[in-house]
């Protein structure tokens, strides 16, 4: 899961990037490395940034809150002590 979380995390940084250039230069990162916005490889993006915001906010439902980006240390450090 901590796995999940953070591929979500660079997928929705990217589509954030995304919309800052989108927004103040006007340019469309996506459509730019794809040659088009409704190009084959701009959909997919688009469609995994989506997925991507859909996990981060389902993700801490299912943790009853916790959102985890790293393993759990303190199980580790018990287990050494």
């Amino acid at each position: 899961m901590v796995i999940a979380n953070i591929i979500s995390y660079i997928l929705v940084l990217t589509g954030a990037l995304n919309w800052g250039l989108f927004g103040i230069f006007n340019f469309n990162l996506v459509s730019a490395i794809f040659m088009g916005a409704r190009s084959v490889g701009s959909v997919i993006v688009y469609s995994l940034i989506a997925l991507a915001a859909l996990w981060l906010i389902i993700s801490p439902i299912i943790t009853n809150g916790m959102l985890k980006l790293q393993g759990n240390r303190v199980a580790r450090q018990a287990k050494n002590s």
